[in-house]
C-alpha cells in the first residue's frame, strides 16, 4: 500500500492543481492554509481515513464553530481527491439551516452611512468611494480590479471570474463620482482603486482600512467586513425589485439557495412581521 505522506512537494504539486483548475485567488490561499495546518496536526503520521477523523473531532473539541470545520474538511476532501486518496475524504458536519441572521454581524443603512462619513471627515476618499461602489454594485472585493475609468465612463463593466463571465452596471451618479477621483488622481486609464505605488488593492487591505473606521464611527467591528457592504445591497436590490431570480445573476451566483443567505431576516425583524399580522388580540 501506498504510503500517503503529506509532503511540502505534494502541496506545492497541490497548489498548481488549483491554479490550472482556475480556483480563485482566495478559494486557493484558504485551502494551502487549512492544508498546512493538518500537516502540522498530523505531524510525522501517514495520512489516513482514521487520522482525517480524528483530526475533525479534535477541531469539534477545540471549539471551532461546525461552519468553521466543514470549511476545513473541504479543503482536505479536495485535496485527497487529488492526491487519489478518496478513501481518506471524511463527511461534513450535519448543520440545521439557520432561518435568520445574526442582529450582532448585520450592517444597517445607517450603520453603512456612518461608515461613510467617518471616512470622509478623516480624510479617507478612496475608501468611502471604494465603499460606496462594492454597496451600490454588489461586486465581490476581489472585482474591485475591474472598476477602471473606462468602465465608469461606460457605465458597466464585465468581470470574467472562475470561468464566468457577467455584466455589472454602475449607477450614473457612481460614475461621475468614479471619473472624477480619477481625475483628481491623474489615472487616465486602467484600474481607478490603487494604492500609493500604482498596484491594486488587497482584500486585506481594504479590510483593515474598513476596520480602522469603526471606533469612529460608533459601528461594531464584527459588522464591518466587505462582504458585509455586498449582503447590504441584496437586501436594498431585493426590495426593490422582488426578484430573487434576477439578483442572483447581479450578483454572480450559480444557485438561488446562495443567494437565499443574503435574504435571510434578523430575529427581531421577524417578529416584527409577525406583529404586524394582527393575529394575537
Amino acid at each position: 500500500m501506498e504510503n500517503r505522506v503529506l509532503t511540502d512537494t505534494r502541496i506545492k504539486e497541490f497548489e498548481q492543481y488549483l491554479k490550472e483548475a482556475e480556483y480563485g485567488r482566495a478559494t486557493i490561499e484558504k485551502y494551502l492554509r487549512e492544508l498546512r495546518d493538518f500537516q502540522r496536526w498530523l505531524g510525522e503520521r501517514d495520512v489516513s481515513k482514521e487520522a482525517a477523523a480524528e483530526f475533525k473531532a479534535y477541531l469539534q473539541k477545540e471549539g471551532y464553530a461546525p461552519v468553521t470545520v466543514n470549511a476545513k474538511l473541504s479543503a482536505l476532501n479536495v485535496f485527497f481527491r487529488f492526491a487519489g486518496w478518496e478513501e481518506c475524504r471524511v463527511r461534513f458536519l450535519r448543520i440545521q439551516r439557520q432561518l435568520f441572521r445574526s442582529q450582532s454581524k448585520e450592517l444597517t443603512r445607517e450603520e453603512y452611512g456612518r461608515l461613510l462619513r467617518t471616512a470622509r471627515e478623516k480624510g479617507k476618499e478612496r475608501l468611502a468611494l471604494l465603499m460606496e461602489t462594492v454597496c451600490g454594485t454588489g461586486i465581490r472585493v476581489s472585482e474591485v480590479a475591474y472598476i477602471t475609468v473606462e468602465a465608469a465612463k461606460r457605465g458597466r463593466t464585465e468581470v470574467n471570474l472562475k470561468g464566468k463571465v457577467r455584466v455589472i452596471f454602475l449607477p450614473e451618479k457612481l460614475c461621475k463620482k468614479l471619473l472624477k477621483y480619477a481625475k483628481k488622481q491623474e489615472i487616465a486609464s486602467g484600474e481607478i482603486f490603487l494604492t500609493g505605488s500604482g498596484k491594486g488593492l488587497s482584500r486585506r487591505q481594504i479590510w483593515r482600512e474598513m476596520k480602522g473606521l469603526c471606533e469612529d464611527a460608533g459601528v461594531e467591528a464584527t459588522k464591518v467586513f466587505p462582504h458585509n457592504l455586498r449582503h447590504l445591497f441584496a437586501t436594498a436590490f431585493y426590495k426593490v425589485s422582488r426578484d430573487i431570480v434576477k439578483l442572483a445573476d447581479v450578483l454572480g451566483h450559480s444557485s438561488i439557495e446562495t443567494t437565499r443567505i443574503y435574504l435571510k431576516t434578523t430575529g427581531e425583524e421577524h417578529t416584527r412581521s409577525l406583529d404586524r399580522l394582527g393575529l394575537v388580540t
